[in-house]
């Protein structure tokens, strides 16, 4: 005979999961762990499903989320490294999850569209919104965003395909450059299955992504990726080819990877890279500078656990020479205490990395003494 169980059950049940994983949440910081001379400490907790950030020239701290639908603004008034008010700036959004700031205005990107509030930093209290480019696709699975704005001063938009794997379309796995005064829509690379982290490399100018994997196809293959556009247009294998090496067992027939971009470096199998950033400061040593920081927000279609940490990629010469951890702890012996999902650096040169899964966003500080 069925066991069937009473709602009162299945709801004590749920409450019970949920007040542990928020018991775990609440004791990540004493749990990370980060290089010698450096120091992490919260600039923000209670930010629901933190994800993209963007710091304003007065220091304003705004953020995205993906399932809470809101964007916030963190503001630390003394300058002490700690955020001590938090305004909502909106909610009700789909999937806000990625932002970008350019002249003031704060870009918003929905699943379908993307939205601006006009000088944000003046007003604050009462955000009007307006929708500067409507034409995006609507289908939520990977429909969810990150943005930043490139040297010419168009935003760049990436569309994850929606799917986990399935035929090329030329509206989804690509990321695009939007003229913000034209409203002009043009490709920046093709094959991308879905990234959700980018940056441009201050010195050379060219954009680096990260791309998520495909799922099911086993613990260890195919890799992750991080990659570079050294020619607009480029291909870099989805559906084709995954990770520079791997043929789709169901697209990739008849395919050669050499038809396609190799990524700039073939991350472990679902870690999962969302947001990147190339450090610009002066706090950190010298040898960290145009360096590349990768959220990595941690596995789900793996037996064990990988990724849920920073990683740091040294960068010499457009190559990646290396590769190891910078902030770690936030998984251990199976179990999650938090999952990184972008980078961000405020002007005294510290590093913000927030926190979708305990809601928080720590800060990064370096002090050689």
């Amino acid at each position: 005979m069925k066991k069937q169980y009473k709602l009162t059950t299945i709801t004590s049940a749920f409450a019970a999961v949920l007040l542990s994983s928020q018991a775990l949440a609440s004791d990540i910081l004493s749990r990370l762990v980060v290089p010698d001379g450096y120091k992490v400490s919260y600039f923000a907790k209670d930010v629901e499903n933190a994800r993209q950030m963007a710091v304003g020239k007065d220091g304003t701290v705004y953020v995205g989320s993906r399932k809470a639908g809101k964007v916030h603004a963190l503001i630390d008034n003394n300058r002490d490294g700690i955020a001590d008010k938090k305004i909502l700036v909106a909610e009700g959004l789909n999937m806000p999850s990625g932002i970008a700031l350019k002249d003031g205005d704060l870009y918003v990107a929905e699943v379908e569209r993307i939205i601006r509030f006009k000088q944000i930093a003046k007003n604050l209290k009462a955000p009007v919104k307006d929708v500067v480019f409507d034409d995006l696709p609507d289908k939520r699975h990977h429909g969810w965003k990150y943005l930043t704005v490139s040297p010419e001063g168009e935003l760049i938009i990436p569309v994850g395909v929606p799917c986990n794997i399935c035929a090329e379309d030329p509206k989804f796995g690509r990321i695009f450059s939007l003229n913000l005064e034209t409203k002009a829509f043009s490709t920046v690379a093709k094959g991308v299955r879905n990234t959700v982290g980018f940056d441009y490399h201050p010195v050379t100018g060219k954009l680096w992504f990260s791309d998520n994997g495909r799922d099911m196809m086993g613990d260890d293959i195919p890799p992750c990726e991080i990659n570079r556009v050294d020619e607009i247009g480029q291909h870099f294998g989805f559906p084709y080819v995954h990770g520079g090496s791997v043929l789709d067992p169901e697209f990739g027939k008849g395919k050669s990877v050499t038809d396609y971009t190799m990524p700039a470096l073939a991350l472990q199998a679902h870690v999962a890279p969302l947001g990147i950033h190339f450090y610009r400061g002066e706090q950190f040593p010298k040898a960290m500078k145009n360096q590349l920081f990768v959220a990595e927000h941690g596995s789900w279609n793996r037996s064990k656990k990988v990724g849920y940490r920073v990683m740091l990629a040294t960068i010499e010469n457009d190559q990646i020479t290396g590769y190891q951890p910078f902030l770690s702890g936030f998984m251990e012996n199976e179990t999650t205490y938090g999952r990184p999902a972008a980078v961000a650096e405020l002007s005294d040169g510290s590093l913000l990395v927030s926190d979708d899964y305990a809601n928080a966003i720590y800060r990064i500080s370096y002090n050689n003494k």
